[in-house]
């Protein structure tokens, strides 16, 4: 993969490639428990292509997705990953997904919400990770059930249960962890959507850099990188997406 010298100063207005790294989505990234220093394919996959670009990472961390998106939507960082939106697309060139995610939602043992077509009701509300794909996608979907907006995602079932709200929307992963920490919870049986995870630049930096972002993505995935990046941290329930 032969890079433009004006590609890679495309990427690196700094000097450094900046990655902005969302540690909302635990299927993505997270925070070493014994060094404290974010860990995950995101990480691997930012690495990787500072690697390819023979410049220095930096790394520009947030507790939320919609914080990590306006970074690089501001050019306060050069790369993120992100779920593919279209309102992100706004000023963003994405690649083609990497990681599929499924996204569920969590109501409490007793609830009469039985299946995903009871959701949208007016007497349901409905909490999101604010600024999350989730977010994005139920406000568009939505018609009737209202939205409550947690601060990050990782914050969606503590503000369900203390607001006493209908349901919780979520990472499918993110929702059972928490399910087993709280009793009486269930997930419904089926997903409401699937999150695309791509990597995505702003699109200021030009087709050009678009291009090869888009063709390190689809080699991450060819090689097995991504496959062997979500086995290497324990990841359980992303799929490799397909090539584009």
């Amino acid at each position: 993969m032969n890079i433009d010298q004006a590609v890679v100063t495309a990427f690196t207005p700094t000097g450094k490639l900046r990655a902005s790294i969302n540690l909302g989505n635990p299927i993505l990234a997270n925070r070493d428990p014994v060094s404290g220093e974010p860990v995950g394919v995101s990480i691997d996959l930012a690495r990787a292509f500072a690697e390819r670009l023979a410049v220095e990472l930096e790394l520009v961390v947030f507790d939320a997705a919609g914080k990590s998106v306006e970074a690089v939507g501001d050019e306060r960082a050069d790369i993120g990953f992100f779920a593919v939106d279209p309102l992100r697309g706004q000023a963003i060139a994405f690649t083609a997904p990497y990681v599929l995610i499924e996204g569920f939602y969590l109501v409490r043992e007793n609830s009469p919400i039985l299946s995903n077509q009871d959701v949208d009701h007016s007497h349901n509300r409905v909490a999101v990770g604010k600024g999350s794909a989730y977010d994005l996608y139920l406000s568009r979907e939505l018609k009737a059930a209202q939205i409550v907006r947690a601060p990050t995602s990782p914050t969606v079932v503590q503000t369900f249960v203390e607001q006493n709200l209908e349901v919780a929307a979520g990472v499918k992963q993110q929702l059972e962890a928490d399910a087993r920490k709280l009793p009486g919870l269930r997930l419904l049986d089926q997903r409401f959507m699937v999150i695309q995870q791509a990597m995505g630049t702003p699109k200021t930096r030009g087709d050009a850099a678009a291009a090869v972002l888009r063709q390190f993505v689809e080699e991450m995935k060819k090689s097995g990188f991504v496959s062997a990046s979500l086995a290497r941290h324990g990841i359980a329930g992303a799929s490799v997406a397909p090539a584009a």
